[in-house]
């Protein structure tokens, strides 16, 4: 069977260099007689692999020496509650723009003194809240947004300032997608499975000074200094997607790098959003400024015609379009992996469903 163009907001589309290079090196990864599957995470040719991957990331992400980068297990929702953990003793601020950003914000309230400064969740997330910034507090030991909203579709498309307070982001589904200046952060995370590579690990780069305030009832593997000591090795890493993981940035690096990756996201978004714009049948569902380039939303004249959109689009090879269940509609996550080709594909079958549904 030929590949689909695979939407699915994640686990997501990787590069098919990198799986076929993973097929080709399954059995024995170069002339180690062994799949990185069996090898010592403590073995120089692990290690080897390892470290290359950290290496790709400071590249690609332009880290600063003085941060640390940490393959984590847990995913994104384990780091809703390693957040507080180690970097919460006084109070938090955070803005609530969407369903995971939500999550994070409740997770932190069961570790200490939280408050929810902006929120669009009455406005159905449809866009990022207006925030204002007198109402952050200048002694919060960090303000947490989340950068992309996967289920609804919307980014930031300005970063709030906060001064001296560390600004602390979850980038799941946007991180590599787009050029950042990591020194704007305190923390930056993200669950792999949509731009890094296979499910199983949380990417985590935090400034060193942010470091060594765990509370003390933190777990330990959750417990970021005890994991930067310990080279993110305090336990077992997921070997394996730690090593899909570097195929993945191998190819986001001979592709350009971020800022080359950029310029292909906006114009792989501005295909399906000229699109949406110019019909009459189909309707966006974020506000257009705060569009995200990662996952495009938007619905039918009713829900039977998205139902049939969805169907027929997995007939022409076009799969897992469907919404998000908290929202129904239509969903495309055009990831880092997701090529011109298939965005295209996508908008021919949309100009042709549109031309035999509507009235």
């Amino acid at each position: 069977m030929d590949r689909v163009f695979n939407f699915a907001a994640g686990p997501a589309a990787m590069p098919v260099e990198a799986l076929e290079t993973a097929a080709r090196e399954m059995l024995c990864y170069k002339d180690t007689g062994m799949s990185v599957m069996e090898m010592s995470h403590r073995s120089k040719m692990y290690l080897d692999i390892f470290n290359e991957t950290e290496a790709l990331v400071r590249e690609l992400m332009g880290v600063p020496d003085d941060y640390a980068v940490l393959f984590l297990q847990g995913g994104a929702t384990g780091e809703f509650a390693a957040v507080p953990l180690n970097l919460l003793s006084r109070s938090a601020d955070y803005i609530d723009s969407g369903n995971f950003a939500h999550g994070a914000l409740v997770e932190a309230q069961k570790y200490g003194t939280v408050r929810c400064v902006a929120s669009s969740r009455e406005a159905g997330y449809t866009r990022i809240p207006e925030w204002n910034a007198a109402d952050f507090d200048p002694d919060a030991d960090y303000l947490y947004i989340t950068t992309n909203n996967t289920i609804f579709g919307t980014r930031y498309a300005e970063l709030p300032e906060t001064g001296r307070v560390p600004l602390v982001a979850d980038m799941s589904s946007n991180i590599l997608s787009e050029v950042y200046d990591v020194r704007r952060f305190g923390v930056i995370y993200a669950g792999a499975q949509k731009n890094i590579g296979p499910a199983g690990i949380a990417l985590v780069i935090v400034r060193r000074d942010l470091l060594g305030h765990a509370h003390p009832d933190c777990p330990k593997v959750l417990d970021w200094t005890l994991m930067d000591k310990n080279g993110s090795m305090l336990n077992t890493p997921p070997t394996y997607a730690i090593y899909m993981a570097g195929l993945c940035l191998k190819w986001l690096k001979k592709q350009g790098g971020v800022a080359a990756m950029e310029q292909v996201n906006v114009e792989k978004a501005k295909m399906l959003y000229d699109l949406l714009d110019a019909s009459a049948f189909y309707r966006p569902t974020a506000e257009k400024r705060f569009r995200s380039r990662m996952n495009v939303t938007f619905t039918t004249p009713s829900p039977e015609l998205d139902a049939a959109f969805v169907k027929e689009a997995a007939q022409a090879g076009l799969v897992n379009l469907k919404g998000h269940r908290l929202v129904g509609g239509i969903r495309a996550s055009i990831y880092n992996a997701m090529p011109v080709e298939g965005v295209r594909a996508l908008a021919d079958f949309m100009k042709k469903f549109e031309m035999e549904n509507e009235k």
